[in-house]
């Protein structure tokens, strides 16, 4: 087996850890986001339902399965998408350093948000426009680009100390992009 096809299975398991951390990250920041501006915390979750509920979802403040478990689903679900291709990235292009995790999020984070806001049809979009201004929904992707950096921390973690045995554990490590 190559090595491409070695890391098919890594960057799938990854994708997901990656993907979960990025979609709670993202979620608790619109929620505050919407908060802050004098709205339900659970408007943006909610409004992420538009594709199946139609825009009236980003109305809807209390929680319900139709609203809230379709949209935390959807963007969970998006999250995961996303995070494929930065974990493929990853895998083919370890970084070095913090700053670098942090700058390759910040671009799958960026290409993300033009593709959700500039090639996806209205419909399919993450519905956080019917809420938030433009800067509203920046704050949300910088949620996104550090959920994202923060998944990928916690999915390189995972498969260092999966590496472990009881035997040969030895002292915690930092992310091997953290050290020096």
């Amino acid at each position: 087996m190559n090595k491409a096809n070695s890391n098919v299975p890594r960057i799938g398991q990854s994708a997901v850890v990656t993907g979960v951390v990025a979609a709670l990250v993202s979620s608790a920041a619109l929620m505050a986001l919407a908060k802050m501006q004098g709205k339900g915390a659970l408007q943006p979750i909610n409004a992420t339902s538009h594709w199946l509920n139609g825009d009236a979802a980003a109305n809807v403040e209390l929680p319900t399965g139709r609203h809230t478990l379709v949209g935390f689903l959807t963007h969970l679900g998006s999250a995961i998408f996303w995070a494929a291709p930065f974990e493929a990235w990853l895998a083919f292009n370890p970084p070095r350093s913090l700053p670098t995790l942090l700058r390759d999020s910040a671009a799958m984070a960026g290409v993300a948000a033009v593709v959700d806001y500039g090639a996806t049809p209205k419909r399919f979009t993450p519905g956080w426009e019917l809420l938030f201004s433009t800067g509203g929904m920046l704050l949300a992707y910088l949620a996104f680009t550090l959920g994202l950096a923060g998944g990928a921390m916690a999915s390189d973690r995972l498969r260092e100390s999966s590496r472990l045995t009881w035997k040969g554990a030895g002292p915690l490590r930092l992310p091997r992009f953290m050290q020096s």
